[in-house]
């Protein structure tokens, strides 16, 4: 440009200001990256900063050159207290810079009276005291600004003053004063792409989710320092939790991996922070979900797990169908799963969500239970990990193991039993035992076990007939004795005693039949016990395979 100047003050590597002594040169080429100011020295009247820095240069120095590399404000930043300066200590602050130049006046060290006027940190200080009657934008302004300037804010004041009026307005949103239509700052305030109108935001202060959208452009760090800010003033859980995962899923469409891993792990600790029935458990899973993407720290992983173990009662099947990670050759990430069932069982439940779990858990094994690439192991820690009292049927244990026996035919028999070892008989339907009874596809073991149940299940289902017979006929001979004491039977009586004789004879048939199957039961058993001990004799000596006969037609 050919133009001359006394002092080069290179902000951040990325625009230079050049300064004269000549009064009436004061340019400022916001196209270009070159600015022209007059009269530096009068910078160093006002920062004590610049003035070690030139103390003991003399006015026939040639032109100099400072380089600001760490000035977090920016060419921004230095333009307002370079206009300070030149205005002789005079500038307007609001709301919209006071946060800039209070930062700039610590920097720089502008905190000296000069020319009779308070110094430039004294004026931002006075105007900060006024952060109370700031409107909800111009807070936000502010907020924006102070991270903009992280960490170097991170410890001040300034940025705690911030969060509080912040919290204040959160806290008692009908103090929130949303700005004007006729506020060209408050026009112009853009923080997200989806700014609200001034006519919804008005009509919109009364729900509690009207913060959300304001709160998004914050980085994790502020996220973590202001929830937990609000945790210590008691907000309501649920609607942080809320904000949380609407925070969390914002700001994944547009960060980096290094930042979705971030926002993760910093959202998952202050969800563990909260009321755990305030927490969606169909969110905890999307956000499950995005965790395992992008790799969260072990610590975070099992936070969440905890998180989602705690009411695994509330999940649905949709829920747990996560797919096993890269390199595994299983569908669905089974070990996940335990981990949440263990998760449950180290809480405190009711009987109730037990049963809804284990419910849950039948949908889930027969779900996994056609993946080819499932061990035997997996799939029986999956039966075998909620006690029995959990099921009140293992009609679908049944079923799933079934399919898994089917798929994976060529286990070997030591290995069907030892799955079959999960399924509990006694708590089979009738049409489950007599399925199982004739499967071809189970040990024979367990199918022999299956009719000795079953067997076992119709005598259980006389003897209640045989015990009211027994207590009735006991009643009428009482009732007999009773009228035979020197008492006159009227026929009442004797109709009484007839129909005693009766039910007496087929209470002794009932008896008998009822002996003649116990004693079929126990032929069945032996039976059963001969052909187990004939089984492993020919499974030892490895003599050809040959038909067995069939247990029961």
């Amino acid at each position: 440009m050919g133009l001359c100047c006394d002092l080069e003050v290179d902000v951040n590597g990325e625009e230079t200001f050049l300064l004269d002594k000549q009064p009436w040169l004061f340019l400022i080429y916001s196209t270009g990256m070159t600015f022209l100011l007059s009269f530096w020295t009068v910078l160093t009247t006002f920062s004590r900063k610049l003035s070690r820095l030139f103390s003991g240069l003399t006015s026939q120095a040639g032109t100099l050159k400072v380089i600001l590399p760490d000035f977090l404000g920016g060419a921004e930043d230095f333009e307002l207290i370079a206009r300070f300066c030149y205005n002789n200590g005079r500038t307007e602050i609001s709301p919209f810079n006071a946060v800039l130049l209070n930062f700039a006046a610590c920097f720089m060290e502008m905190d000296q009276v000069c020319s009779g006027r308070p110094s430039l940190l004294h004026q931002t200080e006075k105007s900060l005291e006024g952060i109370n009657s700031w409107t909800w934008s111009q807070l936000l302004v502010a907020l924006k600004q102070c991270q903009d300037l992280l960490p170097a804010m991170n410890s001040s004041y300034l940025l705690q003053k911030i969060l509080d009026s912040v919290l204040g307005r959160l806290a008692f949103p009908s103090v929130v004063s949303p700005c004007t239509p006729s506020s060209s700052a408050c026009s112009s305030f853009q923080l997200s792409t989806d700014t609200r109108s001034t006519e919804s935001s008005k009509n919109s202060w009364s729900r509690p989710t009207w913060w959300f959208e304001d709160l998004v452009f914050l980085n994790a760090d502020l996220i973590d320092k202001l929830v937990n800010m609000m945790i210590s003033q008691k907000l309501d859980h649920a609607t942080l939790s809320r904000f949380l995962f609407y925070y969390q899923k914002s700001r994944f469409l547009i960060a980096g991996p290094a930042e979705k891993r971030k926002i993760t792990e910093v959202v998952v600790t202050l969800l563990s922070l909260l009321d755990s029935s305030s927490v969606s458990c169909k969110g905890l899973f999307e956000i499950l979900r995005m965790a395992l993407s992008v790799k969260v720290n072990k610590c975070c992983r099992n936070k969440l797990e905890s998180l989602i173990g705690s009411q695994l009662d509330q999940a649905t099947l949709d829920n747990l169908l996560i797919p096993s990670p890269r390199g595994k050759d299983y569908i669905y990430n089974v070990n996940l799963v335990l981990r949440l069932l263990k998760s449950f069982l180290g809480g405190q439940f009711s009987s109730t969500q037990l049963k809804k779990v284990a419910a849950l858990m039948d949908l889930y094994i027969a779900e996994v239970a056609p993946d080819s690439s499932l061990k035997p192991t997996k799939f029986l820690a999956l039966v075998v990990t909620l006690p029995d009292s959990a099921r009140e049927s293992y009609d679908g244990i049944y079923r799933a193991m079934d399919i898994y026996l089917e798929v994976h035919s060529s286990l070997r028999e030591e290995e069907k039993i030892t799955v079959c070892r999960a399924l509990n008989n006694e708590k089979l339907s009738p049409e489950a035992l007599r399925h199982l009874a004739q499967n071809s596809k189970f040990p024979s073991k367990t199918a022999a076990k299956a009719v000795v149940i079953s067997q076992q299940a119709k005598l259980r289902s006389l003897l209640p007939s045989t015990h009211h017979l027994k207590d009735f006929n006991y009643s009428a001979d009482c009732y007999t004795l009773k009228g035979s004491k020197g008492e006159k039977e009227d026929p009442d009586q004797i109709l009484l005693h007839v129909r005693k004789l009766s039910l007496s004879t087929e209470n002794q048939r009932l008896k008998a039949h009822l002996q003649g199957m116990q004693w079929r039961v126990i032929e069945l058993e032996k039976a059963c016990s001969g052909m187990q001990a004939r089984i492993e004799h020919i499974m030892k000596s490895r003599l050809p395979s040959r038909s067995l006969p069939k247990l029961c037609s």
